[in-house]
């Protein structure tokens, strides 16, 4: 949550929610691409010509497909196949979830497929025992992602 894309939404709401320094989850940082771990990320992105992006987080079994007004062409198509070889349901993303994340930056920037993939449920962390479900669940969308 750390790509300029909205990136000051994201710390206006994040802050007001209380995260507003190093915590492990939903810091936004004191900026946007400030962390190595998501400037890495940004120039990789930046040296390869990707098709479309798929990123993982973990909390709801659903798959986000766009970001604030924009739709790229063909995203909600691969969200619908991907969202059908797996048992998550395609969505929009919460407002409060919306602004500068990878996915984000990525339809922002280069207006391609981009997807937030909401991995298994429960609590943060989620338990190992889910592994073989979520596994099970995502096989599909990684392998349709790759031959797309």
């Amino acid at each position: 949550m750390q790509f300029p894309a909205g990136w000051e939404n994201a710390k206006e709401i994040k802050y007001s929610q209380g995260f507003n320094k190093p915590a492990p989850r939903d810091f936004v940082g004191y900026g946007p691409l400030t962390e190595p771990e998501s400037l890495a990320i940004y120039d990789f992105t930046l040296s390869h010509d990707f098709k479309l992006i798929i990123s993982y987080h973990t909390q709801g079994q659903e798959i986000y497909w766009n970001f604030q007004n924009i739709y790229p062409p063909r995203g909600y198509e691969i969200g619908r196949r991907f969202a059908s070889s797996s048992r998550y349901k395609l969505a929009d993303v919460p407002y409060n979830s919306s602004f500068a994340g990878y996915k984000d930056w990525w339809i922002q920037t280069y207006n391609r497929p981009g997807y937030t993939i909401e991995a298994g449920i429960g609590e943060n962390p989620l338990p190992l025992s889910q592994f073989d479900e979520i596994y099970k669940d995502n096989l599909g969308i990684l392998v349709l992602g790759a031959t797309l």
